[in-house]
């Protein structure tokens, strides 16, 4: 009896977990048994990797091959462990040499050439941590593989050249001959919103473009409710404009999700994302789902970044209530049959809708031909709870004729992202301590404790908790914003006046 060994990677979400494929080549009659929990597409790899073998010059053993999977407890999926089980198969009758503690990742085509797969980047990352610095993948999946720091990638074009790399006899080994190398596709980077979407576009809207640069500053969530026109989708477009690029660490986290969602990324996706769903996108396109393991959603491909919903009434109730819990939490934990997948989801949450069915009950609404009971089950289909997250509700009027005729270009998007990153500047370093970065992340106990305000500064604040006009929630969270207005005043800390524009932000669609 002999025995090989190769490593791979399954992933669970975003966690990725070793797997060692055992193979063992038996004296009975031809057969080909794949064990540990396997889906659909991984079983199909049997005829895959006999193909792609054969057409290797290297064929499989003709007696019983059986291939474990171990742990074998922990469901595994997707053809990316096409190359590891061949390459175990192979070890196992003795025409390539052992494979060491090296990492396979890449499905096979028949001809033998390597094919990239989704979520390369998470799962070399899952490698490195656990001690396997080496790494094969297709030769499409190398630039992205070699992101990971410590990461020893080694690239291929087929089949063939793996076998050449570990030991098999070059006079039976073929090539594809002379076909082309398989090519990464173009990595689709967002759009520079400073050179394409900039803030100078926008004609007037003073308040709507504080509130956008108070949401930046603090990565607070915003809600503009205003009548066709008005400018509120423009707004909300030109919002990563005016965001500060991603750190390595979070930076590695946004490319880790869209390489999983199937976007090739040669390099690190240094810009906040810029997710856009339609209103006819069910719980699974924003939340994540699909067959087998859960896949990340758009409010994971929008994690440190934004995701707006224009015309938010017309979204599905179960859809907009199940960004609740992303919205206090950051993350998302998705229980299906096949398994439990957790994505982070920390995203600024922009909301766009009009004041009424057909749009035209702002100002004093002589226009608008809908009912008080028509206005009120339309704005209702934004439940309290969620509103009571949205830390920034801003009436948005039409622009005035003056300031759209006028010519005078508004402030550049450059300018606000600077005062932009000075503001969360200071607050990286003031909540340094307790593992925060920007305001919308304080909790609330750090709000009433060590960040405790004097009495006489949120006055304006206890009298409406008293009154019933904000919640608790509410409270703590007018007064993230007010940090965030005091930063970008330049204030070590808030006074009344910045907690009352930020009171004002929060009772603003309540008395429209």
């Amino acid at each position: 009896m002999a025995l090989g060994r190769a490593y791979s990677v399954a992933l669970v979400g975003l966690n990725g977990y070793i797997v060692e494929v055992e193979a063992d080549i038996g004296q009975t009659l031809p057969a080909f048994v794949l064990l540990g929990l396997p889906d659909a597409s991984l079983n199909e790899a049997k005829e895959r990797i006999r193909a792609a073998a054969r057409n290797a010059g290297v064929p499989l053993s003709r007696r019983k091959i059986t291939v474990n999977l171990v742990p074998a407890s922990l469901p595994k999926g997707g053809s990316g462990f096409d190359l590891a089980i061949v390459m175990a198969a192979l070890a196992a009758a003795g025409d390539i040499r052992g494979c060491g503690r090296t990492v396979f990742l890449s499905e096979l085509g028949l001809d033998g050439r390597l094919r990239p797969i989704r979520g390369v980047l998470p799962a070399v990352m899952a490698a490195v941590s656990a001690g396997y610095s080496d790494v094969v993948v297709a030769l499409g999946n190398q630039a992205e593989a070699a992101l990971v720091p410590g990461a020893e990638v080694c690239g291929y074009r087929s089949l063939a050249e793996v076998l050449l790399a570990y030991g098999a006899d070059p006079a039976a080994v073929q090539s594809l001959n002379g076909s082309e190398p398989e090519q990464q596709e173009a990595d689709p980077a967002q759009p520079e919103a400073g050179a394409q979407r900039d803030l100078a576009d926008v004609a007037g809207q003073a308040e709507a473009r504080f509130a956008l640069e108070v949401a930046a500053a603090g990565a607070h969530h915003l809600m503009m409710v205003g009548p066709p026109g008005a400018g509120k989708t423009m707004l909300a477009e030109r919002m990563p404009g005016i965001l500060p690029d991603l750190d390595d660490q979070h930076a590695m986290e946004v490319t880790a999700i869209h390489s999983l969602s199937g976007t090739p990324c040669n390099s690190l996706r240094r810009r906040p994302p810029f997710e856009n769903p339609h209103h006819t996108a069910t719980a699974a396109a924003i939340i994540g789902g699909g067959s087998g393991i859960p896949r990340p959603g758009a409010a994971s491909r929008a994690h440190r970044g934004v995701l707006f919903l224009d015309e938010a009434p017309e979204y599905e109730r179960r859809v907009l209530e199940a960004l609740r819990e992303p919205l206090e939490s950051g993350s998302l934990v998705l229980h299906r049959s096949a398994g439990t997948a957790a994505y982070p989801a920390r995203f600024q949450l922009v909301l766009a809708l009009n004041p009424c069915p057909c749009g035209l009950a702002s100002g004093k609404g002589t226009e608008c031909q809908c009912t008080a009971q028509q206005r009120r089950r339309y704005f209702n289909r934004l439940s309290g709870p969620l509103l009571d997250r949205v830390d920034l509700q801003l009436a948005v009027n039409r622009v005035a004729l003056n300031d759209y005729v006028s010519g005078t270009a508004g402030e550049s998007s450059s300018a606000v992202a600077a005062r932009v990153h000075t503001a969360r500047s200071a607050q990286a370093q003031r909540l340094s301590r307790w593992g925060c970065s920007t305001n919308s992340e304080i909790r609330g106990r750090i709000l009433r404790d060590e960040l405790r305000l004097p009495r006489g500064v949120t006055a304006a604040l206890d009298r409406a908790l008293e009154r019933g006009l904000v919640s608790a929630r509410g409270w703590d969270r007018v007064l993230k914003v007010a940090w965030t207005v005091a930063d970008l005043a330049g204030h070590v800390h808030p006074d009344p006046d910045d907690v009352s524009v930020a009171l004002g932000f929060r009772l603003q669609e309540r008395a429209a």
